[in-house]
């Protein structure tokens, strides 16, 4: 991922944007809103698809105050992005919470919700910079060694482009929030955690002999292997 160095715009609530639930749970720092789109690596994309909603699992990557997208062009979800506004989930489940009563369950999460008007990018540069941030973003360090798209592979992706100002943040951590009356109660309350990690590369079956792992890719699996421990 990379980033803009122009001046920022805050992040500020519109109607589509305020929370109407938990709202003590929003986040109004737009650095929280990047964090939680930063680590994460697939979002969900609503759209309005022949008059239904469809949502639907997405690659993408972040670029200062901009989500890069992309798809075939001759995919109907894609155009459809295109049609009219859409809106862009990222979640992250940071543990399950475990109340001593049935309502009180809950899980302790770092969600961000994007509203917008998608905008296709059809200059070369422009274009061929967003797949780079969307690559970097899954696998940081593998654009500059592996070949890059040529015409063809261009010709058949539709890559659109976000603006984040319309955006909100919303994370819940720590304990259960149990009644007064149900604390005494001899059920187990607390908060199981849940973490994501890397595991050991796995070659291709049909790579070249002599070829070793790459060292952002070991990197990021020892970064893993420690983090399990």
């Amino acid at each position: 991922m990379t980033h803009s160095t122009s001046a920022r715009p805050s992040l500020s609530p519109t109607p589509r944007s305020t929370l109407t639930r938990s709202k003590e749970r929003g986040r109004s720092d737009r650095a929280e809103l990047d964090a939680v789109l930063d680590a994460g690596l697939i979002c969900h994309v609503g759209v309005v698809l022949g008059g239904s909603p469809v949502v639907l699992p997405t690659a993408y990557g972040r670029d200062g105050d901009t989500l890069y997208l992309h798809g075939s062009t001759g995919s109907g979800n894609m155009r459809a992005a295109l049609a009219g506004d859409i809106s862009v989930a990222v979640t992250h489940v940071d543990g399950v919470v475990y109340a001593r009563s049935a309502m009180h369950f809950s899980m302790n999460y770092r969600s961000a919700v994007v509203h917008g008007r998608a905008v296709e990018l059809t200059d070369p540069e422009a274009r061929t910079h967003a797949l780079r941030v969307i690559v970097e973003h899954a696998a940081p360090g593998a654009w500059d060694r592996v070949r890059p798209p040529n015409k063809k592979e261009l010709a058949a992706t539709m890559v659109l482009a976000l603006d984040l100002t319309e955006a909100s943040v919303k994370v819940r951590e720590g304990a259960p929030l149990d009644d007064p009356a149900d604390v005494d109660s001899p059920t187990w309350a607390g908060v199981l955690p849940l973490r994501q990690v890397w595991d050991a590369p796995i070659d291709s079956p049909d790579l070249a002999d002599g070829i070793g792992v790459p060292a952002d890719v070991l990197e990021r699996s020892a970064l893993g292997v420690s983090l399990a421990r």
